[in-house]
Order: C-alpha cells, then sequence, then structure tokens
C-alpha cells in the first residue's frame, strides 16, 4: 500500500495530467521569494568569511555550478520522459536558458566579459521570471521546483562573482549587456520565423500574466522591452556600485578631514 502510494505520489510529481495550476503571489510563490531573498541575504552577509576560505569559495561556486548544470539536464530528461518536447517550444532559447548556460560556462572559467552581460541580462531576466513566472504547473510539480531553483541559480551565480569573487561592471557593460541581447534576439528571431516558435516572447506575449501586458500589442511591448531593460541595468548599477562608490568616498573625505582637525 505504501509502495503504491509512493509510486503515485512520483507520478503526480513528474505528471502532466492533473497537474497544480500555478498561482502567482500564492503562498508557495511567496514563500518561495522568501527564501531566496534569504539565500541573497546570507550570501551577503557571510561575503568576507566566503572570501577568506579558498574551500568554501570554491564549495559555493562549484556548488552552483553543479545546480544550473543538474538543472538543465533534469529538466530536458523531464521533457523527453514527459513526452513534452517540442522543436517550437522547448529548446534553450529563452533569455533565461541562455543565461543558465552562459552561468556555467562564466563559473567554469571566471570570464569577465561573460560576467559583465550576465550581471545585467542574467539577473535582470531571471528576477523578472521571478516576479512575473511563465509557469503553468504549480506546487508541488517538478516544474515549480525547477523554475525556481533555476532562476534563482542564475541570480545567484552573478551575485557570487559581484560578492565574493570581487568582480563588477562599468557603464559601458551596460551597452555590452544591451548589445548582447539585441543580437541575441536578432538570432533567435529569425529562429523563430523559420520554425513557427516563439521564443523570448518575440512574436506575441505570454499566455500568463506578465509586465509585457502594460505595454500594447505586437510590436509596441518589444520597444518597451528595450526601455526596460535600459532602465533596470541603470539602476542596477546606480543601486550596486555607483551609490555605494560615492558614499565610500564621502566617508574616506569625511576621515580625512577629521584627520586633518585633529593634527
Amino acid at each position: 500500500m505504501k509502495e503504491r502510494k509512493m509510486l503515485m505520489d512520483v507520478a503526480a510529481f513528474f505528471g502532466v495530467e492533473d497537474a497544480p495550476d500555478f498561482g502567482l503571489y500564492s503562498a508557495p510563490h511567496l514563500v518561495g521569494i522568501g527564501l531566496f531573498v534569504l539565500l541573497m541575504v546570507a550570501l551577503y552577509a557571510g561575503r568576507r568569511q566566503i572570501r577568506s576560505s579558498a574551500f568554501t569559495k570554491k564549495v559555493i561556486r562549484y556548488g552552483l555550478l553543479g545546480v544550473l548544470l543538474a538543472s538543465e539536464i533534469a529538466l530536458n530528461l523531464w521533457y523527453v520522459l514527459a513526452e513534452q518536447w517540442d522543436i517550437t517550444d522547448t529548446l534553450p532559447l529563452e533569455l533565461c536558458s541562455v543565461s543558465l548556460l552562459l552561468s556555467i560556462v562564466m563559473l567554469l572559467t571566471r570570464n569577465r566579459l561573460l560576467y559583465q552581460i550576465l550581471f545585467f541580462a542574467g539577473i535582470g531576466g531571471a528576477l523578472q521570471a521571478w516576479l512575473t513566472p511563465s509557469l503553468d504547473f504549480g506546487y508541488p510539480h517538478f516544474r515549480f521546483f525547477h523554475f525556481f531553483i533555476a532562476h534563482a541559480a542564475i541570480i545567484l551565480a552573478s551575485l557570487y562573482m559581484t560578492w565574493i569573487e570581487q568582480y563588477r561592471p562599468t557603464w559601458r557593460s551596460i551597452g555590452w549587456a544591451m548589445l548582447f541581447l539585441n543580437i541575441l534576439a536578432l538570432a533567435v528571431g529569425a529562429l523563430n520565423h523559420a520554425i513557427g516558435a516563439n521564443y523570448m516572447f518575440l512574436r506575441s506575449k505570454p499566455s500568463t500574466p506578465s509586465m509585457l501586458d502594460l505595454f500594447g500589442p505586437y510590436p509596441y511591448y518589444l520597444l518597451a522591452e528595450e526601455a526596460i531593460a535600459l532602465v533596470m541595468f541603470t539602476g542596477m548599477y546606480v543601486l550596486f556600485f555607483w551609490i555605494p562608490d560615492r558614499r565610500r568616498r564621502a566617508a574616506r573625505q569625511s576621515e580625512g578631514k577629521g584627520r586633518g582637525v585633529q593634527g
């Protein structure tokens, strides 16, 4: 009896028929967001201790790499075994899928150009996916867990390189990220046209609620995406780097003036 129930639970976890629907900002979604925020806070709070230990750095870097790689393998196995694989829908050509694969390469090679692109395009795309997921399967389905774990790992990979490896982008990096997005969109758009797909939502908006619903029909929402990306990337740079730099400079100047008065 227990074995039969276990088999039924496994079938429900991976199955497609009668799968639970995803609820935007439902309790499982909010719990997931809360756990992810805790992970980010823990990584930031422990950054100095992690930097001081080569072993800990290696464990976290390769741990994130392993999570990203395992999530992509597991997803494609599920596509095949659940008979969901479709050339027009399951190739790794969404922005977050591309970011995931490039994050693996970034963590493996510590490539600085990839970091400059992924800090903006990877975090920006994955963060939007966390807030407005294009997801058909809800808790406790495999796809629910996969979606949020994979997107969390994409963001944490770039934050690890920032807070632990102490990489940082420049203003010019925003231009590299925008160039990357547009080249990727042209390539994916050409493939969409050839095979009748809608990767990166370049031909129509997602069927689930998203930010794109606010920006009108095709092709106007694509232009809005460009503006949103530029504003988001600029805001990220200001928040993560420009403001902290100004505060550090002001603190040093204040300290220098204090020493001058004492002297």
